[in-house]
């Protein structure tokens, strides 16, 4: 017997009511899959960033010209070579207080003569020999996590130091980690004894790797004008608009005094 009109006509809403769930079940599966695909680009490029930051932070102290001397030898000027290294006891095993002067903005810092003497002791020698006064801050990186103002080149272009180099690493943080306001010496990368004049302001919490030296001597704190010192200089990025070069901002130290 022929199938009646009622019957075709319920056959053919089965039919579309089939073909209706084939077409949401393939719009699910596509939209699944590119959420899938879509986490799994967003993993890779969230490993990609967080590896291009270790090592740009990495690279910072051991490739470039962040480090206090260009080779082994430093190249002293001749202004330098009158500059010999002090010895660790003029850090006197205590806290001192002071004043570093960047662009006329005051920032007032403690030095710890106890946990780095040898470093502080050349600071200290460094800064009554009047040998800052006037040098640039050749280096500014603003990477996000990474923030450092880099100083105390004669040579201004981070190849210079005093004529002498020193070491061993004192006072390096254990987990790596360089608060803001952090006062540093620059280095060589995987040489603990090429500390000279070059030092480090960090400005943002900071993150810098050890490398087979070690870590970063830490000399003491920024303890007021830093959020000064970011507006001045910092705020307006590098010269080239890179994330790591000279400042915008010409930047000069005009003096460093301790007692």
């Amino acid at each position: 017997m022929a199938p009646s009109k009622q019957d075709e006509k319920k056959a053919r809403l089965e039919r579309n009511r089939l073909r209706a769930y084939q077409a949401r079940q393939t719009v699910h599966d596509h939209r699944r899959k590119r959420r899938v695909r879509d986490n799994w680009i967003a993993g890779v490029l969230v490993v990609l960033v967080a590896v291009g930051v270790s090592f740009a932070q990495v690279f910072y102290f051991a490739e470039g010209p962040g480090s206090p001397e260009a080779s082994t030898t430093p190249t002293p000027t001749a202004s330098a070579s009158q500059y010999s290294k002090p010895d660790a006891s003029l850090a006197e095993n205590r806290e001192w207080t002071g004043q570093m002067t960047i662009n006329d903005i005051p920032l007032n810092i403690t030095l710890d003569g106890a946990a780095a003497p040898q470093g502080v002791s050349n600071m200290i020698y460094l800064s009554q020999e009047g040998f800052y006064a006037g040098l640039s801050c050749h280096r500014l990186t603003t990477t996000e996590g990474f923030g450092v103002l880099q100083c105390g080149d004669p040579n201004g272009d981070g190849t210079g130091g005093p004529g002498y180099s020193w070491g061993p690493i004192e006072n390096a943080p254990q987990d790596d980690f360089y608060p803001a306001g952090t006062i540093a010496m620059a280095r060589q990368g995987n040489n603990g004894e090429s500390m000279g004049s070059q030092f480090f302001i960090v400005y943002e919490d900071t993150t810098i790797p050890s490398d087979q030296a070690g870590g970063y001597t830490v000399l003491g704190t920024v303890t007021s004008g830093l959020d000064e010192l970011k507006k001045a200089v910092v705020d307006e990025g590098t010269a080239d608009g890179s994330a790591d070069g000279p400042p915008a901002v010409e930047t000069v130290i005009n003096g460093i005094t301790v007692e």
